[in-house]
This record gives C-alpha cells, sequence and structure tokens, in this order.
C-alpha cells in the first residue's frame, strides 16, 4: 500500500510539473528567451564578421545606404543632368556681343 501511495504520489508530481512545462506562459516565456538568444548570438556573429572583414561590411552599409536613398539620389542626378545638359548656344559665357 505504501508503495502505491508513493507511485500515485509520483505520478501526481510528475503530471503537476508536465502542466507546468505547458502553461501559455511559460511557453510564452521560453519562447522569448529563445528569440532574445537567437538575435543575441546573431549580434555577436555579425559583430565579429565585421571585426574579421571591416572593408566588405563597409561596402555592404554604403549599398543598404545607396538603395534605401535610391529615389532623393536620382532626382539630384536627373536635376544635374537636366542643368547640364541644357546649354544653349545662344547664351555662351564666352560671347561678347
Amino acid at each position: 500500500m505504501v508503495r502505491a501511495d508513493a507511485a500515485r504520489a509520483r505520478l501526481r508530481d510528475s503530471a503537476e510539473a508536465a502542466k507546468a512545462r505547458v502553461a501559455p506562459a511559460r511557453l510564452k516565456q521560453d519562447a522569448k528567451d529563445k528569440i532574445k538568444g537567437a538575435a543575441l548570438n546573431a549580434v555577436a556573429k555579425g559583430a565579429a564578421q565585421a571585426r574579421e572583414r571591416p572593408y566588405a561590411i563597409g561596402g555592404a552599409v554604403v549599398a543598404l545606404g545607396i538603395y534605401l536613398a535610391r529615389r532623393p539620389l536620382l532626382n539630384l542626378f536627373q536635376r544635374l543632368y537636366v542643368r547640364f545638359a541644357e546649354t544653349h548656344p545662344e547664351h555662351s559665357e564666352t560671347d561678347d556681343g
């Protein structure tokens, strides 16, 4: 009888532990911790690679910056093209008369 009571107690403890592991709050916290750990590992790996290849990382950052600023840069180059392409010979700067 004592062994049966002990077995029931172990079963009950095991069931309560399993129930606690699958509780929504616990699962949510575990997911947050896992994502946080993965993000920190990615940042550490990126920093290590940046120290190994600073020019490649710098080039990637410049490329990303140009991509993000593509419309303002395109507008700038269009304005510059129009300014230098529309030269009128009748308004020459070296014309004396």
